[in-house]
């Protein structure tokens, strides 16, 4: 029997060259493997620093905001945090939700999962100090690992 309606051939040399299926060649393939390689790779080494950067603003930001609590907590109880309580004071055990300078226990660790350090009194005439000893938690350092204080965020010398 006859099919009008298949007129394909079952060999692929007789079809027309728009209905051949051509595959890759491990060659090409390859060679696309590579060049996503390389593209990742540029874009990993541009992308490391603006990361380590982008934690220390928000390391600045977190500063920022615990400088305002505290000085909050100052206003609404009339001392500073006790030294050995330190800004847990500002959390849960120590304060309700109702404070006006209460934060999570989240808020108290900077980007880097480190806790946040507060010193009382601070140094050159401040009344306190918050730092965030960086990637590496250590004082000291530089680049990602530089310490952070509130006392040099700018605007606060």
């Amino acid at each position: 029997m006859i099919d009008y309606f298949d007129n394909r051939s079952k060999d692929a040399r007789h079809q027309p060259k728009h209905f051949r299926r051509r595959g890759m060649t491990l060659v090409e393939i390859l060679a696309v493997v590579v060049i996503l390689g390389l593209v990742v790779g540029t874009l990993t080494i541009g992308f490391s620093g603006t990361f380590g950067q982008a934690k220390h603003e928000l390391a600045k930001t977190g500063i920022g905001t615990l400088m305002m609590k505290v000085e909050t907590y100052r206003i609404s109880k009339s001392v500073w945090p006790p030294d050995d309580l330190g800004l847990s004071v500002l959390t849960d055990g120590q304060a309700t939700p109702t404070d006006a300078f209460y934060v999570s226990r989240d808020q108290l660790q900077d980007p880097w999962n480190h806790n946040y350090v507060i010193i009382l009194p601070g140094p050159n005439g401040h009344p306190f100090e918050i730092i965030s000893y960086g990637a590496d938690g250590k004082r000291g350092g530089e680049g990602e690992d530089a310490d952070i204080s509130s006392t040099n965020l700018k605007g606060n010398n």
